[in-house]
């Protein structure tokens, strides 16, 4: 860390959606740079970015974008990770750090590692914070607050490197955790991906109800019905290349829910009223221990 409190003179972000934007905020507050620009291909985000006052300069030109950076962070969707380390990675000054923001992180690992040249050090983050927002104006520097940030280091990652994008995060009002890749995404692929992916269904199996019906499910919404159409209004884009690249974590335990409901519809065909109180008591503890864990 410089002697002015600065982590990096200079940080560049690699888009600037929800995510990026929110850190931005972040970075700017915390003092954890004294220089950012935003590189993205869409100019109405460079454009905002800059009216928002998140960025000194914005462009839409890799190179020029991650020159003399000390930090990329790359906040693209996950599929799109490995195009975009391959169009700035050759403009990487030796020593800078990469970092990310994906919910996936063997495939984007993966993606990303193979282009990065030698002396320069990739260190994989996921902010497991969120909301159905998108686009550089849907940000706020509060979004980190109290919220894990999950690192994935490869072995032999540098650990000053770690260090940097760890205090950065700190600074964001982040606990941090590190974490196997793999095992980060077999976690994710039940608290996150799986509860996106029933969201998306039950929400898709409403649109395709008859018009009469949908009018009513929509007036007549409870509380469950809301939080699922929250959750399936999340960034289309991103969680297409979320499961596409958590296939195979996700597909394990799409198995596992599905001989679940099996063991439900059995029940409830049967009227096994006390097999049905049993999980749902059960159920009952998981949310008592997501509430003490302030994770709501």
């Amino acid at each position: 860390m410089s002697n002015d409190g600065f982590i990096f003179d200079r940080i560049t972000f690699i888009g600037i959606g929800l995510i990026g934007s929110s850190l931005a905020r972040s970075v700017r507050q915390t003092n954890s740079a004294r220089h950012i620009t935003v590189c993205d291909i869409n100019k109405a985000h460079r454009d905002k970015a800059l009216e928002l006052g998140l960025a000194d300069a914005a462009t839409g030109d890799y190179i020029e974008a991650v020159k003399d950076a000390d930090l990329v962070i790359i906040c693209t969707p996950p599929g799109s990770c490995g195009d975009a380390a391959a169009a700035f990675a050759p403009g990487l000054k030796e020593g800078a750090i990469v970092s990310d923001v994906g919910s996936v992180k063997q495939t984007i690992i993966h993606d990303v590692t193979q282009h990065l040249p030698n002396g320069v050090h990739f260190v994989p983050a996921h902010p497991i914070a969120g909301t159905e927002h998108s686009g550089p104006e849907a940000g706020f520097a509060e979004l980190f607050d109290g919220r894990w940030l999950i690192i994935t280091p490869p072995a032999g990652t540098d650990e000053t490197a770690i260090a940097k994008v760890q205090e950065m995060w700190e600074r964001a009002g982040s606990k941090i955790e590190i974490m196997d890749a793999k095992h980060h995404d077999m976690v994710l692929a039940i608290t996150s991906h799986l509860p996106h992916l029933i969201a998306y269904t039950i929400v898709g199996t409403a649109d395709d109800l008859g018009e009469h019906m949908k009018r009513e499910v929509i007036k007549f919404s409870a509380s469950g019905f809301r939080d699922f159409t929250r959750i399936a209004a999340s960034d289309p884009i991103m969680w297409r290349d979320v499961f596409l690249n958590n296939k195979e974590a996700v597909l394990e335990i799409l198995q596992r829910f599905s001989e679940d409901l099996t063991f439900l519809q059995r029940a409830i065909r049967w009227g096994e009223g006390d097999k049905l109180e049993e999980l749902f008591s059960r159920t009952r503890k998981i949310r008592r221990e997501v509430l003490e864990a302030n994770q709501t």
